[in-house]
């Protein structure tokens, strides 16, 4: 084999071992970056389906700012009471899968006041949450198949050192979602009243 030759494989081995390289890593990356719903600051706009500022009084640290996942789903979700009456929306990142269920919020430094996530099921059952690795408290809403809330929890941030496995919040339903802490308080939600999940589909 003469010189040039054995220089022709060494560049197309060289090339092999490139293109390898790149696709192994597309393949990988989005399952490096899938763990976590975690909000940008202002720079975002408000119908991208990712956070947006914050409001006055919601927890909301000046100048924070981590990427936002683009794995999720998005899903605008309005809250109605029985006379149809809007009460709020929440523009959420979808959990569909156990990974992105199981991570929740617990990567997330805050929320802004309009955003949240949803946590969709097959079908109805009993479901327990808990706090772990929460560094702000949340609102719990637990909804039925045909969209009525059945159960709210208001569950504060852990105490510093404390395992936030240890906070259970159990309800029931088909879907779940979370929201900023008395977030249901402050939009006079409560038990019975109506949810709608637009711009989503199972």
């Amino acid at each position: 084999m003469d010189t040039r030759r054995v220089a022709l494989a060494v560049v197309l081995g060289g090339l092999v071992v490139a293109v390898l390289t790149v696709g192994v890593q597309g393949l990988v990356a989005p399952f490096l970056t899938t763990d976590g719903y975690n909000p940008p600051n202002s720079t975002a706009t408000p119908d991208d389906g990712a956070p947006g500022d914050g409001a006055p009084g919601d927890g909301t640290p000046a100048g924070s700012s981590t990427p936002v996942n683009s794995d999720y789903e998005r899903a605008t979700v309005v809250v109605t009471d029985g006379n149809g009456t809007e009460l709020g929306r929440i523009r959420a990142a979808v959990a569909e899968s156990y990974q992105q269920k199981y991570t929740g919020l617990s990567e997330t430094d805050y929320l802004p006041a309009d955003r949240g996530m949803l946590f969709p099921y097959d079908e109805p059952g009993n479901h327990t949450y808990v706090m772990r690795g929460m560094s702000f408290g949340i609102d719990i809403v637990y909804i039925d198949a045909d969209g009525t809330i059945t159960r709210i929890h208001h569950a504060e941030e852990p105490p510093e050192g404390a395992d936030g496995n240890d906070y259970e919040y159990p309800g029931y339903g088909q879907y779940v979602l979370e929201v900023n802490y008395e977030w249901t308080t402050r939009h006079n939600v409560s038990v019975g009243d109506e949810v709608r999940i637009e711009g989503y589909e199972r």
